[in-house]
C-alpha cells in the first residue's frame, strides 16, 4: 500500500480528532440505545432488589465504564515542564550542508622519466606498463609523458569539470613550488588536489621526502613533505601514487600531531597513498602501472577489467568490449550510467554503514571531487588488497574491502555486462535496467516490516537516497523513506546523516502530483525535529510547494494540516520566511480554508483547525504588515468562531491566533481616540478581540487559558496606558467622583436574577462591523442605538458584577476622562484577576505576570492556616491572588471572602518599574501602581510565551502512521481488573448478609479538623481521606502504612467537597473538588512525593449575591465523561472532560441552593439533586426538558439533603436521599411527588449517607456517633456504636461514609481523624 493510502486510512476525517475517546469507547448514540432498552426492561421489574439478571446486569453494567479521558499528549505534564518544539540546532541543523567545500584547482604532478627506471626498483617480465590507460613505450618518450598527462587531466574532470587544471611533468623543486603557491593562489578557500605519480624516482625517503629531478634530469631532488603542506596551506588533498607511499603517510601525520599539539587550528587535509610503507606497488601484467590512480579516476573500467577475469562471463567477454560500454556516466538510462549509479549506491552503502556519521559527511557529502575520490578508494582497496597491497588513507578508514556489498556489486556488474555483447553488436538494442535498485528497496521494506530503533539500521538508506534521483523508483522510495522516518526521532537523524536533506530540497521543484503528499509528510517528519532549514527552505522557494498543496481539495485535511504545520515552522521566528509566505498570500489561503471548514464541522479534521489558526498566528507574530493585513481580511471574526469548538487544542490555537493579532507596541500610540485614524481603528480592533477572548477565561482546559493569559499580556503591553488608569482609578479613595467615573454594567441574570460575576461576554462570532463600533454606557439614554452606545441591561454590555471592583451600581454616567472603552478594558482587569487565581498554578503565575505589567502586584505574606494563625510547616510563603482589595467593605457588601493571606498594595510613585510576581523579596512589593503616565515596560522580553505551538508539534513527532495502541501489559490489566469488577458485583448482589459490623481496619488520619472526604480504591486495599484544609493522605489498609501524603494546593482555605476516580480500569486518575468550586486532578498520587498535577479548573462560574462561600457540590459519570456541578447557584454545570469543556449549565428550578449531588453510574447523562429546602429532582440530559422530575418537600422535612444516590440495580427510577433531620426516604420518579418509603433513621443529626452500586445496602452516619446500615427495603441490617477495642470506646461523630466500588466494604471518617473499614467477615475479600 502506498504511504498516501496509509494515510488516508489513518487519518480519514471520521476517525481522528485532536481530543477523542479511545477506539473501544462507546460512544453516547451506543449508551443511549442501551439505556433505552434496558429503560425499557427495568419497567416490569418489580421493586425488590436481587433477580436472575444479576450476571448479565453485571457484565453490561461493567461494559460501559470504558470512557477514558485525560489521556492526551497535553495531560502528560502540563504543569511539570515547558514544550521546547521544534528545534533550531538539532537533527537537521546537525547534518545540513552548511560546510560545503568545493576543489578550486587540481596540481598534477607526473615524475615518470619514461624509459628511464629508477634505481631501486627491480621491474619483472612482463610488466605493468599502462599509464592513464597509454602505454608509454608505444610513442616517444616527451609525447607519452605529455598525452599520460592530458589524459590524466581529462580523466580529474570527469569529477569536478569546474576546477582550473595545472600539469608539471617531470619537475624540478621550483617548479612544484610555483605550481603549488599558484594554485593556492587561486583557489583561494577553496580545497587544492595534489596529485603525486612517482613511478619514474625512487621510492620516498624514511622522512617522508618525495623524489622530484633537477633541470638536467641527472640528479633526483628531494622535497620534504613538510614544504608541500606549508606550500599548499589548507583546505588540501594529496594523493600519492608510487611505492613506499606510506612513508608520506606516517610523516604527513606527524606533521598534524604536531600542529594539533602546539594549539593551533585544526588543518583540513586530506591523504591517500597507494600502499604501504613496506609495500611496492603491483606489477603484474594484470594491472596497469598506476593501477591506484586508475581506480581513483577510472572506477568502472578498472572494476569491470578486474571482474571480468573473475566472472563466468570471462569466456566472452574481453577487454576491448569494456571500453565499448555505451552511453554517458551521467546518463542513467544506459549501461555506462547504470553502472556507474549502481557502483555510487554501493560504494556509498559500504561507507555509511562502516564509518562514523561525522566522517562518512566530512569525506561523502561536503566536495563532490573528494566524495567521488573516496568512493574510488573502496574500490582501489578492494582490487589492490587482491594483490597483496594496502592503500592508506588520512583519515583513516576502517577495512571494507570483504564487505559483503561488493557481492552485490559483481552480480549487478554481471547482470549488465551479459546485455554488453548484443548492446556492442546492435546499438538500437533496448537496454534492460538492472533490477538491483528494486531488490534493494524489497529489502528495506522487509527490514521496515520487523526492524526497530534497538535493532541495527537498515544498511539500504544511502542506495533509498541514490533511488530518488530515478523517476521510476522514486515514488516507492519516498513511500519507504515516509515510512522509516515515521518510526521516531533516531531514524531521522539516521537519513539525515546519510545526507538525504539536499534530495528532499530539489524535489520540491517537481511537479508530479502524486509525490505531494508523501513529501509533505517526508518534511513535516523532519520540521518536527528541526526548523534549522527555514532560510533553505524560503531560498529555494520552498515555501511555495505547501502553500499551493494546503489551498488543494485533493488532499486529506489531516495532509493540508501537515502542509500548515511546515508552513508554521517556515514562520516561527523568521521574518524573511513571514514575508515570503505574506507575499505568497498564505493569510487569504488560511481564512479560506478556515471559513470552508468551519460550517462543515462534523466533517472537519480538528488538527487541520488547529494547524490553519497556528500558522496564522506564526504568519503575524510580531509582525506589524502582516497583523494588518490579517485584520483587514476579517481575521479576527474568522478565528474567533473558534473558540466554541470541542477539542481544546482548536480552541487554544484559535486563542493563539486572535492574541498574536495584538501589536506589542508603545502605549504612547495607543491613545484611543487619537489623530492618527489607522491607529485608532487598529486599537477598537484589538479591543474586539480581547472582548472576544474574554468567553474563553473560564475554559476548562489549562491550555486554554494558558493563551489567554498570554493575549492578555499582549494587551497590557500595548495598552498599558488605559488598563493602568483603570486599576489606578480604581484605586483612589471612594468618592462620588471615582464611583461616576466608572461605568455600571447590569448583570443579565438568570431565572433568579442572580448574578455571574466571571462569566464575561457571551461568546459570538465577530463580524468585521462589530469589531470597529466600541461599547459605551450612556446615562442619558438607556436603549440600545446604532452609535455603538449600549443599554446597561442589554446582554452585550453585560460582564461585570453587581458591586465588583470594577463597577458599581451607584452611577449610570460615563466620565469623559476616561478611556473611550473603559467597560472592556475594566472587564480585561477582571479577566486578569481571575487568571492570577487560576487553580492551576502555571495559569496562576501567569495570570500574576500579567497584572504586573499594568502594575499590580502582590505583597508576599505567610500563608494561615483556616483554623488558627500557625503557618503549616513546609509550606510555600508564595500565595495567589485574592483580588483588588479596594476595602473590606465591597467583601462584606457581596458575601466574598476578603483576601486573608495575600492581599494587594498601593504604593505611589511616579514611575511603574517592572517586578516579577515570584521573585524573592522582604515582603514588600515594589512600587505597584503609577502615574498614567509614559510606562517603563517597555521590554517584550518580559511577555509570557504560549506554549500551544509547542504542544502541537508535539503530535508530529511520534509516529503517524501505525495506530497507538495499548500495550499487551495494559490491555492485560484492563482484562484482568474487568474479571474482578464482574466476579465482586455477582457476589455483592447475592451476598445474605450485610451487616458489616466487622472492622477490619483502623487508621489515624491526625488530620487536626477531622476527616472530611473518604475513597476507597477499587482493585488495590487503599483508602484515600482529605480534610478541611485540603490535605490529602493515601493508606493501605491491609499492610496498614501511609503511601503518600500531600496537599491539594498551597493555600487552601475551604475544605475538599468530593473525591472521585478516573479510568479506574486503567492508570486512575484522583479528582479532588475544592468547595470553591476548583477541581484538580492527579496521577500517580499513590505514589511518596511523586503526585503529579494533570489539569486544574474552576467548574463554578459566580454565585449568589450576599453568600460568602460557594459550597460547590460535584459529581463523576464515567460512562457519559461528564462531571457535574452545583453550589450557591441557581444552576448545574455540565462539564465534559473530554472535551475540557462546560457543555451544559442546567437551571436547578429552585430557590435553593443544592446541597447533594448523585450521577447515575449506569444511565449516562442521568443525575439527581437534593436541595437546601429538602426537595430533590432528577435530571436527564437525553430528554429535551432535560428536568425529569421533582419532588416536593415532606410536610415534616425542611432540613436540607446531605445525601443522594440512585439505588443499586439498572431502574434509574429510584432513588435514595437523606436530610439532615435524620430521615432517609426512598423515591420513584414514576410517583413524582411522594416517596414510597421513609425510615427515621436519625433523630436531627444524621450527617452523611452512602449508597452502595450494586449491593442492596446502604448506610448512614450521624453526630451522635452511630453508624446504622439498612436493605433498600428499610430493615436496619446492623449498627455500629463502638471501636472493637476492650474498653468499646465510641466511634467518634460521622463526617462522611463510602462504599468499595464493587466489594461490600464501607468506609467511615469521623471528626476525630479515625477512618475505619467494615466489612462482614474479619477477612479481608481478595
Amino acid at each position: 500500500m502506498a504511504l498516501g493510502d496509509v494515510m488516508a486510512s489513518r487519518y480519514s476525517p471520521s476517525t481522528v480528532a485532536v481530543s477523542n475517546h479511545l477506539d473501544e469507547c462507546s460512544t453516547h448514540g451506543d449508551v443511549d440505545l442501551v439505556v433505552l432498552k434496558r429503560d425499557t426492561d427495568s419497567e416490569t421489574a418489580s421493586s425488590s432488589y436481587g433477580n436472575a439478571t444479576s450476571i448479565a446486569a453485571a457484565r453490561s453494567i461493567a461494559s460501559l465504564t470504558q470512557t477514558i479521558v485525560f489521556c492526551e499528549l497535553r495531560h502528560n505534564a502540563f504543569e511539570g515542564c515547558i514544550p521546547a518544539g521544534p528545534s533550531a540546532t538539532g537533527f537537521v541543523s546537525k547534518w545540513l550542508p552548511k560546510n560545503r567545500m568545493k576543489t578550486g584547482c587540481v596540481a598534477l604532478v607526473l615524475c615518470l622519466n619514461v624509459s628511464v627506471c629508477p634505481p631501486d626498483v627491480i621491474k619483472i617480465s612482463p610488466c605493468a606498463r599502462m599509464e592513464c590507460w597509454i602505454d608509454p613505450y608505444s610513442m616517444a618518450p616527451q609525447k607519452a609523458i605529455e598525452t599520460i598527462g592530458k589524459t590524466l587531466g581529462l580523466q580529474y574532470e570527469r569529477w569536478q569539470p569546474k576546477a582550473r587544471y595545472k600539469i608539471q611533468l617531470d619537475p624540478t623543486v621550483e617548479e612544484v613550488k610555483k605550481l603549488c603557491t599558484t594554485c593556492r593562489k587561486y583557489a583561494k578557500s577553496e580545497r587544492v588536489l595534489f596529485h603525486y605519480n612517482g613511478h619514474g624516482v625512487p621510492k620516498p625517503t624514511t622522512n617522508g621526502e618525495i623524489w622530484l629531478f633537477n633541470k638536467s634530469y641527472t640528479q633526483y631532488i628531494p622535497l620534504p613533505i613538510s614544504d608541500l603542506d606549508t606550500w599548499l596551506e589548507t583546505p588540501s588533498i594529496y594523493v600519492f601514487d608510487c611505492s613506499a607511499a606510506g612513508l608520506i603517510m606516517n610523516a604527513f601525520i606527524e606533521i598534524q600531531s604536531l600542529s594539533i599539539s602546539s594549539a593551533s587550528s585544526m588543518r583540513d587535509c586530506i591523504l591517500l597513498a597507494a600502499c604501504e610503507a613496506h609495500e611496492t606497488l603491483p606489477q603484474s601484467a594484470e594491472f596497469p602501472a598506476d593501477v591506484f590512480t586508475s581506480c581513483l579516476t577510472t572506477p568502472i573500467k578498472m572494476a569491470l577489467r578486474w571482474f571480468c577475469d573473475r566472472s563466468l562471463l570471462r569466456e566472452c567477454l574481453d577487454y576491448s568490449l569494456i571500453d565499448k560500454i555505451p552511453g554517458r556516466q551521467n546518463d542513467r538510462k544506459t549501461l555506462l550510467g547504470e553502472l556507474n549509479w549502481i557502483f555510487t549506491a554501493i560504494t556509498d552503502t559500504i561507507a555509511w554503514n562502516v564509518l562514523p556519521h561525522d566522517l562518512f559527511q566530512r569525506l561523502f557529502r561536503q566536495d563532490l571531487l573528494v566524495a567521488s575520490l573516496f568512493r574510488n578508494f573502496l574500490l582501489a582497496e578492494r582490487i589492490m588488497r587482491s594483490a597483496n597491497c594496502s592503500p592508506l588513507s588520512y583519515p583513516m578508514l576502517p577495512s571494507t574491502h570483504q564487505h559483503h556489498m561488493w557481492d552485490a556489486w559483481d552480480m549487478a556488474a554481471e547482470i549488465c555486462l551479459s546485455q554488453l555483447p548484443a548492446l556492442v553488436e546492435d546499438p538500437n538494442a533496448d537496454f534492460q535496467p538492472s533490477p538491483f535498485f528494486n531488490e534493494q528497496l524489497t529489502a528495506f521494506e522487509v527490514w521496515l516490516d520487523h526492524g526497530s530503533e534497538h535493532k541495527k539500521p537498515p544498511e539500504q538508506l544511502p542506495i533509498v537516497l541514490q533511488v530518488l534521483l530515478s523517476h521510476c523508483h522514486r515514488f516507492r522510495a519516498l513511500v519507504l523513506l515516509g515510512r522509516y522516518l515515521d518510526m521516531g526521532p533516531w531514524a531521522v537523524e539516521l537519513a539525515l546523516s546519510v545526507g538525504i536533506f539536499p534530495y528532499i530540497l530539489k524535489l520540491l521543484q517537481t511537479t508530479t502530483p502524486e509525490l505531494r503528499q508523501i513529501l509533505v509528510f517526508i518534511w513535516t517528519k523532519m520540521l518536527a525535529l528541526d526548523k534549522a532549514c527555514q532560510v533553505e527552505l524560503v531560498k529555494d522557494g520552498g515555501h511555495l510547494y505547501f502553500i499551493r498543496f494546503l489551498d488543494s481539495i485533493e488532499a486529506y485535511p489531516e495532509q493540508r494540516a501537515m502542509a500548515a504545520f511546515v508552513l508554521a515552522v517556515i514562520a516561527d521566528g523568521h521574518r524573511r520566511g513571514q514575508e515570503a509566505c505574506i507575499q505568497a498570500g498564505l493569510v487569504h489561503v488560511c481564512l479560506k480554508q478556515l471559513q470552508s471548514s468551519i460550517p462543515n464541522d462534523s466533517h472537519t479534521e480538528p488538527l487541520f483547525l488547529q494547524w490553519l489558526c497556528l500558522c496564522l498566528g506564526k504568519l503575524w507574530e510580531d509582525f506589524t504588515e502582516a497583523q494588518n493585513i490579517g485584520l483587514q481580511a476579517d481575521a479576527p471574526a474568522i478565528s474567533a468562531s473558534l473558540l466554541s469548538q470541542p477539542q481544546p487544542e482548536v480552541r487554544a490555537s484559535a486563542v493563539f491566533a486572535l492574541g498574536t493579532l495584538l501589536d506589542v507596541g508603545c502605549d504612547s500610540s495607543r491613545d484611543v481616540g487619537g489623530d492618527e485614524e489607522c491607529d485608532d481603528e487598529k486599537a477598537k480592533a484589538e479591543i474586539g478581540i480581547i472582548r472576544s477572548l474574554l468567553s474563553v477565561v473560564p475554559d476548562g482546559s489549562p491550555l486554554v487559558r494558558a493563551e489567554v493569559a498570554v493575549a492578555l499580556a499582549r494587551f497590557a503591553f500595548g495598552h498599558n496606558k488605559h488598563l493602568k488608569s483603570i486599576a489606578a482609578t480604581y484605586w483612589k479613595p471612594q468618592s462620588n467622583f471615582v464611583l461616576g467615573s466608572l461605568p455600571s454594567f447590569a448583570m443579565k441574570g438568570t431565572g433568579s436574577g442572580y448574578s455571574t460575576p466571571t462569566q464575561y461576554m457571551p461568546h459570538r462570532g465577530m463580524s468585521s462591523s462589530q469589531i470597529g463600533p466600541l461599547l459605551r454606557v450612556s446615562g442619558d439614554n438607556q436603549s440600545a442605538v446604532r452609535d455603538g452606545r449600549v443599554s446597561t441591561d442589554s446582554p452585550t454590555a453585560s460582564g461585570m458584577p453587581h458591586g465588583s471592583p470594577l463597577s458599581d451600581d451607584s452611577s449610570q454616567h460615563s466620565d469623559s476622562g476616561m478611556p473611550l472603552d473603559s467597560a472592556s478594558y475594566s472587564q480585561c482587569v477582571l479577566a486578569m484577576l481571575t487568571l492570577a487565581k487560576d487553580p492551576s498554578p502555571h495559569i496562576a503565575s501567569l495570570g500574576r505576570r500579567v497584572l504586573s505589567i499594568i502594575g499590580i502586584e502582590q505583597v508576599v505574606t505567610k500563608s494561615v492556616k483556616s483554623t488558627g494563625s500557625s503557618v503549616r510547616p513546609g509550606e510555600p510563603t508564595g500565595s495567589s491572588l485574592a483580588g483588588l482589595a479596594r476595602s473590606s467593605s465591597w467583601f462584606d457588601m457581596n458575601g466574598v471572602s476578603p483576601p486573608r493571606p495575600s492581599y494587594l498594595r498601593r504604593v505611589c510613585s511616579l514611575e511603574f518599574r517592572p517586578h516579577l510576581i515570584n521573585s524573592p523579596d522582604a515582603g514588600l512589593a515594589d512600587p505597584l501602581l503609577g502615574s498614567t503616565g509614559a510606562s517603563g515596560v517597555s521590554e517584550s522580553s518580559f511577555l509570557p510565551q504560549s506554549i500551544i505551538y509547542n504542544w502541537s508539534c508535539g503530535h508530529f513527532a511520534k509516529p503517524l502512521l501505525t495506530a497507538a495502541n495499548d500495550s499487551e501489559e495494559m490491555i492485560a490489566r484492563r482484562v484482568e481488573r474487568e474479571r474482578h469488577a464482574l466476579d465482586d458485583i455477582v457476589k455483592c448482589q447475592n451476598s445474605s448478609s450485610n451487616k458489616l459490623h466487622n472492622q477490619i481496619a483502623s487508621w489515624d488520619t491526625k488530620f487536626e479538623s477531622g476527616t472530611k472526604t473518604i475513597l476507597l480504591q477499587p482493585f488495590d486495599p487503599i483508602v484515600i481521606a482529605a480534610d478541611e484544609n485540603e490535605r490529602i493522605r493515601i493508606w493501605n489498609y491491609e499492610e496498614a502504612t501511609l503511601l503518600n501524603s500531600f496537599d491539594n494546593h498551597d493555600f487552601p482555605d475551604k475544605g475538599i467537597s468530593n473525591l472521585c476516580l478516573l479510568n479506574e480500569l486503567d492508570d486512575s486518575l484522583l479528582l479532588v473538588a475544592s468547595c470553591d468550586g476548583n477541581v484538580r486532578i492527579w496521577k500517580d498520587y499513590t505514589v511518596k512525593d511523586k503526585q503529579k498535577l494533570v489539569t486544574a479548573f474552576s467548574s463554578i462560574h459566580g454565585h449568589r449575591p450576599g453568600v460568602r462561600s460557594v459550597s460547590a457540590i460535584v459529581d463523576w459519570q464515567q460512562q457519559s465523561g461528564y462531571l457535574y456541578a452545583a453550589g450557591e447557584l441557581s444552576s448545574i454545570m455540565v462539564w465534559d472532560l473530554d472535551k475540557e469543556q462546560l457543555v451544559n449549565s442546567i437551571p436547578s428550578s429552585s430557590d435553593s441552593s443544592i446541597s447533594a449531588l448523585s450521577a447515575s453510574q449506569v444511565h449516562a447523562g442521568q443525575f439527581a439533586a437534593g436541595f437546601g429546602d429538602g426537595s430533590v429532582r432528577l435530571f436527564d440530559l437525553r430528554t429535551p426538558e432535560q428536568l425529569i422530575c421533582a419532588t416536593q418537600r415532606h410536610f415534616q422535612r425542611t432540613d436540607r439533603v446531605v445525601g443522594i444516590g440512585f439505588q443499586p440495580g439498572l431502574d434509574p427510577a429510584k432513588i435514595v436521599n437523606a436530610s439532615e433531620a435524620g430521615d432517609i426516604q426512598f423515591l420513584d420518579v414514576r410517583r413524582h411527588h411522594d416517596s414510597y418509603l421513609t425510615i427515621h433513621a436519625h433523630r436531627g443529626s444524621l450527617t452523611a449517607l452512602a449508597v452502595h452500586q450494586y449491593a442492596p445496602v446502604i448506610a448512614s452516619g450521624s453526630a451522635k456517633q452511630r453508624i446504622k446500615i439498612f436493605n433498600l427495603r428499610g430493615e436496619q441490617l446492623g449498627s455500629i456504636r463502638y471501636y472493637p477495642t476492650f474498653m468499646a470506646q465510641k466511634i467518634g461523630s460521622v463526617s462522611c461514609l463510602a462504599f468499595h466500588p464493587y466489594q461490600l466494604l464501607l468506609a467511615a471518617g469521623a471528626v476525630d481523624a479515625c477512618v475505619s473499614i467494615y466489612a462482614d467477615e474479619l477477612s479481608l475479600p481478595r
